[in-house]
């Protein structure tokens, strides 16, 4: 398929700058690929679809405030740090994006907070890239920590609005376990501990993933034929446990949900080569769009994405395409909430 042919109009005002206020009472719309029925509801509803001996999929990974603004030495120019992955924890090395990257250079050194934090530019990577080098005496826990204490949750930048406390808390999923995300797998963020417990007393088992979600989520494809675009690497393990529930499930015909699209890219990245999950601990690149067969998963949890994402490639890939964008028209019209802090589609 072309990069064109996932394209639509979306109105600003669509675009959700604050979640809702209880997040189980998001609105879901449901997608029956069976039948092409189109059905409105909110998250908690959620619970009617499945039944005993179904399992949940989540991706347990934790969003770190890795956004840092700071100064450069000596011109004191305003500068912003937006880390993507620690590269050497022994060396304090990061893999970052700054901005403005034209200002800065190999062996800058840059000040955050009162000159709590320094670190030194030490390559570049890309036109924005570069790797940086925390020079810091303490333990790394006590550097975890100050940046802590001195970042920002990383927000997306369609988000125009600045980042307030309570981000904190809810651009981040209940069940977050393991620090890594620069971006929240959002799908989650509709769940509450009351609706994970209602699941759990009607029989349906929550099991975790984890999938370092990183910025490569919101890098727009750039070229029109899609089998020349590449996938960032994303960091990711699917443990035993989770292995055997799911092939479980299969075994015995149940549904097996993923909760949004990181939560896919991991599951499709560990079939064994009879059909069926297995653990596994790596990097993964997979780029999933139309045409594509799924093994492992019969329901997707998702958000409603940007036109062109690579997210809504993966939704009509396991929606079908025809279906999904008409139900992408029908959001638009019923004025559902778009993006990370936006509503749900519940894919069956």
């Amino acid at each position: 398929m072309k990069l064109s042919e996932f394209k639509f109009d979306l109105p600003a005002g669509l675009v959700a700058l604050y979640p809702a206020e209880n997040r189980d009472e998001s609105r879901m719309m449901v997608v029956h690929r069976d039948t092409g029925k189109i059905e409105h509801k909110t998250f908690k509803d959620i619970i009617e679809y499945f039944d005993d001996g179904d399992v949940i999929v989540v991706n347990d990974t934790k969003v770190f405030p890795a956004r840092l603004y700071g100064n450069k030495e000596k011109t004191g120019a305003k500068i912003e740090v937006f880390l993507l992955r620690e590269l050497n924890k022994e060396m304090r090395l990061w893999d970052v994006l700054v901005d403005p990257a034209r200002k800065i250079r190999v062996g800058n050194k840059l000040y955050f907070g009162e000159g709590d934090l320094v670190a030194e530019v030490i390559d570049n990577t890309t036109s924005r890239g570069r790797t940086i080098r925390f020079l810091y005496d303490g333990t790394d826990e006590e550097l975890r920590q100050i940046i802590h204490s001195l970042g920002e949750t990383p927000l997306p930048k369609y988000i125009k609005r600045n980042t307030e406390a309570s981000d904190r808390e809810r651009y981040q999923t209940i069940y977050a376990k393991y620090e890594g995300a620069v971006a929240a797998p959002t799908a989650g963020l509709h769940f509450t501990k009351q609706l994970l417990k209602r699941l759990e007393i009607k029989g349906v088992e929550t099991t975790p993933i984890t999938l370092h979600v990183g910025l490569g989520s919101f890098r727009p494809v750039d070229v029109e034929d899609l089998t020349k675009h590449k996938m960032d690497s994303e960091n990711y393990q699917v443990p035993d446990t989770t292995v055997e529930l799911v092939n479980n499930a299969l075994d015995h015909k149940k549904r097996v949900v993923s909760v949004g699209t990181t939560t896919m890219r991991a599951l499709e990245s560990s079939v064994s080569a009879n059909g069926r999950l297995k653990p596994r601990e790596g990097w993964t690149d997979k780029f999933i769009f139309p045409p594509y067969e799924f093994k492992i998963c019969n329901a997707l949890i998702t958000n409603f994405h940007m036109p062109e994402s690579t997210l809504l490639m993966m939704a009509c890939a396991f929606g079908g395409y025809d279906l999904i964008m008409e139900a992408y028209q029908e959001a638009i019209k019923e004025k559902y909430r778009f993006f990370s802090y936006g509503d749900a589609m519940l894919i069956l």
